[in-house]
């Protein structure tokens, strides 16, 4: 593979559910572009503002601090915009596009991959986002669930850029990669030794297996 093929096929790697500094070092160490923080009551990788703080300020300037919101409140967003240091939100709802733009921030926006989902649709209507994060559908869960789908459904071309979640492990990530080739993948449950804890050592497997990917 020539040097610039190998450039344009580095994955992204986002770590999310991140709620103890700790974890968004390990993260950090291991490799991540990115870390996640979940603001919604019913997870249990939910963290409060103070917490957010705290670890967004134990990641360096070049790993991205995403934000994940579920149908918030506009002002509750807003409030958590200004407490914590998040730089990027996910939206992981049903918000419209309409409901992602007013913050001053690029966005993710989540697609859950149910039955007869119009993908072209959703590239059109959030043609803005930053990307189209692809998570597995779980009637009642709005993610997190740890279920895979079929990941030949994930191609979208042209659009956003893909990221790819749901269910992905430092077991199967690579074989994902190999179909999907998104722009990045995202794992919560998948690199945990119980919710809402991550494990170092799942952690650096999970990147070993993009980059295993990324060299084909």
């Amino acid at each position: 593979m020539s040097v610039v093929a190998a450039a344009r096929r580095r994955t992204r790697v986002k770590i999310c559910g991140i709620t103890r500094p700790v974890d968004a070092e390990a993260a950090v160490e291991a490799g991540a572009d990115a870390i996640g923080l979940v603001f919604h009551p019913s997870s249990p990788r939910n963290v409060d503002a103070d917490t957010a703080a705290r670890i967004a300020r134990a990641v360096p300037a070049f790993v991205t601090v995403v934000g994940l919101v579920v149908d918030a409140e506009e002002r509750r967003i807003r409030s958590l915009l200004d407490a914590t240091g998040v730089e990027l939100l996910q939206f992981h709802g049903d918000e419209s596009a309409e409901a992602c733009r007013p913050y001053g921030r690029r966005y993710l926006k989540a697609i859950r991959m149910r039955p007869g989902v119009d993908l072209a649709a959703a590239a059109r209507a959030y043609h803005d986002a930053a990307a189209l994060l692809l998570d597995a559908y779980v009637p009642g869960v709005p993610g997190g669930t740890g279920s895979v789908f079929d990941w030949s459904r994930a191609r979208l071309d042209p659009g956003p850029p893909v990221v790819l979640a749901g269910g992905l492990t430092p077991e199967n990530v690579a074989d994902a990669i190999r179909i999907v080739r998104p722009w990045a993948v995202d794992v919560s449950g998948g690199v945990e030794s119980a919710p809402g804890i991550k494990d170092a050592e799942k952690i650096r497997r999970f990147i070993a297996g993009v980059r295993d990917a990324d060299d084909d």
